[in-house]
């Protein structure tokens, strides 16, 4: 797996996967576990829905 998730947009997936995963246990709603797809593709830099777009976030590496 090629990494395709950037710095910011890690750090936003990361922070928005724990505020999902926050406000579903203070909620005591099974849906804040939709948290989790944020938080682990933010840990794992890699976005699968990035694959058939085309898109990375990443920054060019010079050749």
């Amino acid at each position: 797996m090629k990494a395709n998730v950037g710095s910011i947009d890690r750090g936003l997936r990361i922070v928005a996967g724990l505020v999902i995963l926050g406000a579903g246990y203070y909620y005591h709603n099974w849906w804040g576990l939709v948290g989790l797809l944020p938080l682990l593709t933010g840990i794992v830099r890699f976005c699968p829905a990035y694959l058939p777009l085309g898109l990375s976030t990443c920054p060019k590496k010079p050749d």
